[in-house]
């Protein structure tokens, strides 16, 4: 695959696509109207609703992904900017997972465009592979392993969800970008949602049957066959290994190099410990520290636990009792 050439961080243009957005229509603002009658206390934000309702306004939509986002999709897709919502992202995972797309049919769009050389390979790929070889894939894990599937909890994680993600209220600036965004606009790509409120539960110790219910709340691609592998398995590693081969954790770092979120954040992501340091920081210390007896022989993590254990014993306390505190603060909110 060509991940490595899809790692670069972006930066703000005046030129960054905007998703492909349609009127509404007599039908939808009737079901509007509905669900504000009905659900005016749920979450999320119902205006302005521009998604596609119809296969032809789906379709209108892909062809605008194809030829305005796609050729630097591969680039930027693991990228994520404070106040751009959408990068070079399709959005036509609602579409898709609602059937309004063909999943391969979009997939040999994509292919097209790269043999017209209208789009680069390391952009086709990587999109291709999220439909066949991931979307796909988590599909066939639903249907083998469920119902027992929704019960595993390989950590046995047991923290309630934060109140924050329900109201975006939190002093960490990534958190509370993606989470907003995610009650105005029923989307977060998939780096927010795996490296930012996901990777923050799996060091938090949330319940990840908590972590999946948010999911499928809040999102409006969300249907339990496609979210749940991506939600409990992936990024809560709570099927201990079954659909991918490592805990998708990190500390700071990884946002600040991807992101631009740290230079608004109240935290410093240069600190390791302390009341200002990035929290992401000793929670991820503490996240290999308390699971050592299950991941300490995965080989994928024995890099880590080889810097975990030439740490000196002090150094490792106070990684250790900053997550205590914070972990504190999160339970008394």
């Amino acid at each position: 695959n060509y991940d490595a050439e899809n790692r670069k961080p972006a930066k703000a243009s005046l030129f960054m696509p905007q998703p492909h957005r349609v009127q509404t229509d007599p039908i939808t603002e009737e079901v509007l109207a509905l669900v504000t009658e009905r659900f005016a206390d749920s979450f999320g934000d119902l205006e302005p609703f521009w998604f596609a309702v119809t296969r032809e306004q789906a379709e209108a939509a892909r062809a605008h992904f194809i030829s305005e986002a796609l050729p630097d999709f591969g680039d930027y897709q693991d990228a994520m900017l404070a106040g751009e919502k959408f990068l070079y992202h399709s959005l036509l995972s609602f579409y898709i997972n609602a059937g309004l797309l063909d999943p391969l049919e979009t997939c040999r769009m994509a292919e097209t465009a790269w043999k017209a050389g209208d789009a680069p390979l390391n952009a086709v790929e990587g999109f291709i592979r999220q439909i066949i070889g991931w979307r796909e894939y988590v599909r066939g894990i639903y249907w083998r392993k469920m119902p027992d599937y929704l019960d595993l909890n390989f950590f046995d994680a047991d923290r309630p969800l934060p109140e924050f993600y329900w109201t975006g209220e939190t002093e960490m600036a990534c958190l509370r970008d993606a989470i907003t965004q995610t009650k105005e606009e029923a989307y977060a790509h998939h780096i927010q949602r795996l490296m930012l409120t996901g990777n923050f539960a799996l060091l938090a110790g949330i319940d990840p049957k908590a972590v999946h219910e948010w999911y499928l709340a809040v999102y409006a691609d969300a249907y339990e066959w496609v979210e749940l592998p991506n939600t409990l398995g992936m990024s809560q590693y709570a099927d201990g290994g079954m659909l991918g081969t490592k805990p998708y954790a990190a500390g700071g770092n990884y946002i600040n190099k991807m992101s631009d979120y740290c230079d608004g954040c109240r935290y410093d992501v240069k600190q390791k410990t302390g009341p200002d340091a990035c929290p992401f920081n000793s929670l991820y210390w503490d996240f290999v520290s308390r699971n050592a007896d299950k991941l300490r022989t995965n080989p994928r993590m024995a890099r880590v636990y080889s810097t975990w254990d030439r740490m000196k014993d002090d150094r490792q306390a106070e990684y250790l009792e900053t997550a205590a505190k914070f972990l504190t603060s999160l339970d008394v909110e």
